[in-house]
C-alpha cells in the first residue's frame, strides 16, 4: 500500500519556545485509518494542523499525494477534508446552503447530486432545510462531516469526531467511517475515545510530549504488546493470598471470590500449569475460569506512562 502522506522530520516550535513537534517522522497509507492517540497536549492537533497547512513547521518536510504542504498549498489543501473539534457553522444558514457553500470554497462546480448523496449518507437529508442552529449536537457534528467531504477530498481528518456524542450516534459514525475508507478515503483520526481506535482503526500512532512514541499495525501492537488475563471464580472467598502463591503475583478481587493471573502469550511458559498445580496443593478450588486480551486503552496508558 502506498504513502498517501509522508513527513519528514518536522517540527514546531512555538515563539514562547514550546516545542509543540519534535522531529515526527511518520507515512500515512492510501486507503487506511490511521488512528493518532495521546493525552491532552501531546500535540496532535499541532500535527494535524501542519498537515492541513493551517500551521507552518518549524523544520521538516510534508507531502500530501506527492505534493509539498508549503509550495504547493491550493493543490494538498484541495485533497483534505478536515473535522475540527469545535462546532463552528454559520448558525443561521441551513443544511443545504453550508454544505454547498464549502464545496465553491475549493472552486469545485455545483453538484446537488453529490451534496444530496452526501446528506442521505449522513442520514441529514430530511435536515437540509432546516438551520444550523436548530439540530442536535450530533447533527451539528455530521454538518461538520458533509462540508469535509463536499469537495471530494481523498484524506479526511477527524479531530475528535465524536466529542460529545451518545452512544448510539457514536457507533453510527464508526459505520460512516468505514464507508468512506471503504470508498477509498484516507482517513486519520484523533480521538480520547480509545475504543473508538480500538474498534475502527488500521493503525496506531502514539505522540506524547510532541514525539511519535510508537506506530504500529492494530493487530500486531495488541499481540506484542498486549497481556492475557486468566480470572479463576473461587468455589469458596479467601481472605489474603496465601504466601506460597506469592511468585505467581496474583491479584485478589475485592470480595476475594476471584483470583487474576495476569500473563505474556507470547512465552514460551505461560506458568499456568504450575499455578493451578500451586492452588490445588494450597487448597483453594475454583469453579470457573475466563481469559482477557489486554485492551488498547490498557496498552495506551502504559505506553505513556513508561
Amino acid at each position: 500500500m502506498t504513502s498517501i502522506i509522508s513527513i519528514q522530520k518536522l517540527s514546531k516550535t512555538y515563539a514562547s519556545g514550546l516545542k509543540a513537534l519534535k522531529n515526527i517522522n511518520l507515512d500515512i497509507k492510501r486507503g487506511e485509518i490511521f488512528a493518532l492517540l495521546g493525552p491532552n497536549g501531546a500535540g496532535k492537533t499541532t500535527l494535524i494542523s501542519t498537515i492541513c497547512g493551517i500551521t507552518n513547521p518549524t523544520t521538516g518536510k510534508i507531502t500530501v499525494a506527492g505534493f509539498d504542504v508549503e509550495k504547493e498549498f491550493r493543490k494538498t489543501r484541495s485533497l483534505i477534508g478536515l473535522v475540527p473539534q469545535e462546532l463552528t457553522n454559520n448558525a443561521f444558514e441551513t443544511v443545504w446552503a453550508t454544505v454547498n457553500f464549502s464545496r465553491g470554497l475549493f472552486g469545485k462546480k455545483p453538484n446537488p447530486q453529490l451534496i444530496e448523496s452526501i446528506l442521505r449518507d449522513l442520514t441529514l437529508w430530511d435536515k437540509r432545510n432546516d438551520k444550523i442552529m436548530m439540530l442536535s449536537g450530533g447533527m451539528k457534528r455530521r454538518v461538520l462531516i458533509a462540508k469535509a467531504l463536499s469537495h471530494e477530498p481523498q484524506i479526511l481528518f477527524l479531530d475528535e469526531p465524536t466529542a460529545g456524542v451518545d452512544v448510539n450516534l457514536r457507533k453510527d459514525m464508526w459505520n460512516i467511517v468505514r464507508r468512506l475508507r471503504d470508498s477509498g478515503v484516507t482517513i486519520i483520526l484523533t480521538t480520547h475515545y480509545i475504543e473508538e481506535a480500538e474498534e475502527m482503526a488500521d493503525r496506531i500512532g502514539i505522540i506524547n510530549n510532541g514525539e511519535l512514541i510508537l506506530t504500529e499495525d492494530k493487530e500486531k501492537l495488541m499481540s506484542k504488546l498486549g497481556k492475557k488475563r486468566l480470572t479463576l471464580h473461587l468455589i469458596k472467598p479467601i481472605d489474603k493470598i496465601p504466601q506460597q502463591l506469592s511468585a505467581h503475583h496474583l491479584e485478589r478481587s475485592p470480595d476475594g471470590c476471584a483470583l487474576i493471573y495476569t500473563y505474556d502469550k507470547r512465552g514460551r511458559r505461560t506458568g499456568i500449569t504450575t499455578l493451578l498445580q500451586d492452588l490445588a496443593a494450597s487448597n483453594i478450588h475454583f469453579q470457573d475460569l475466563e481469559t482477557k486480551q489486554s485492551s488498547l486503552e490498557e496498552i495506551f496508558v502504559s505506553l505513556v506512562k513508561d
